[in-house]
């Protein structure tokens, strides 16, 4: 005698929505807001540093909600760049410090090397975690020009005021694209932009020091290399925008392919400098 098979009904399988990501944006700018703070009581600005120091924050608050608003969280290269964030506005609070006699040279130093060390970091962060964008280079770049800013404002109280045409400089170019629409196309990739970016953090802490005699010869030496760069960036853009008026519009990843074919045939690919994918020697500016 064999049992009768009997057959069971399987349990009904409940398919459940993916579960959307947590939405961290806004604690992470609200740790960063907290981290200023901190900050600021450790540096002790005096009260117009403390001021500008809370405002530095309140206003960065404000743009990074709106600049981040379509993502739920910051990407590991962001984190980096967003402590070079709160590292800079420790150094404005520290240069409005010193305007009124309130603060010390050496944090002041510390703040802003730290900050311009760490800005070989965030791009290296963003191509090994495969986290490249565009919002995250705007970000490193607008980072770095306030640096650039609030550090000539420093300068110039011993320099002179001509030293303010370093930290102007990439503001002056931005409201010049707002009127001429062919500054706001793309520039291709350039290591001797990134040297110049690199000098003027550089030269404006060794001013900033008071350690090496003579420093105001080397900011005029960094602004001379940056009026260089912006020329060199200007005639490239006024180039192509007259090729494509005239229909003969090389663009740059075209040029890149012509350079590579170019050092393929003399056997130097790799070694060029405007087609570079990988940054090398002078990463910290740009990603």
């Amino acid at each position: 005698m064999t049992r009768p098979l009997t057959l069971t009904r399987p349990a009904p399988v409940r398919l459940q929505a993916p579960r959307r990501p947590r939405l961290t944006r806004g604690p992470e700018l609200a740790a960063a807001v907290a981290a200023q703070l901190a900050l600021l009581a450790l540096l002790r600005p005096g009260h117009a540093g403390l001021a500008v120091g809370v405002g530095y924050a309140l206003a960065s608050w404000a743009l990074l909600s709106a600049a981040f608003r379509r993502r739920r969280a910051l990407g590991p290269a962001d984190h980096v760049t967003l402590a070079r964030v709160v590292l800079t506005g420790g150094v404005a609070a520290l240069v409005a410090g010193h305007l009124t006699g309130d603060a010390r040279v050496w944090p002041l130093v510390a703040a802003a090397s730290a900050a311009l060390v760490l800005d070989g970091v965030d791009g290296r962060v963003a191509r090994r975690t495969g986290t490249v964008s565009r919002l995250g280079a705007r970000f490193d770049m607008e980072t770095d020009a306030v640096l650039v800013l609030v550090l000539s404002v420093e300068v110039a109280r011993s320099a002179g005021p001509w030293v303010l045409a370093i930290g102007a400089m990439r503001y002056a170019f931005g409201a010049a694209a707002w009127a001429v629409p062919w500054l706001r196309a793309d520039l291709r990739p350039s290591i001797a932009r990134k040297a110049v970016a690199v000098v003027q953090g550089v030269a404006l802490i060794v001013a900033a020091s008071g350690l090496v005699p003579h420093s105001g010869g080397l900011v005029a030496a960094a602004l001379a290399l940056l009026v260089w760069s912006f020329g060199r960036d200007v005639a490239w853009l006024a180039k192509r925008r007259y090729a494509r008026r005239r229909g003969a519009l090389v663009t740059p990843e075209a040029h890149d392919a012509q350079v590579a074919r170019a050092q393929e045939a003399q056997g130097t690919r790799g070694r060029g400098t405007d087609g570079a994918r990988r940054a090398r020697l002078l990463d910290p500016v740009a990603r």
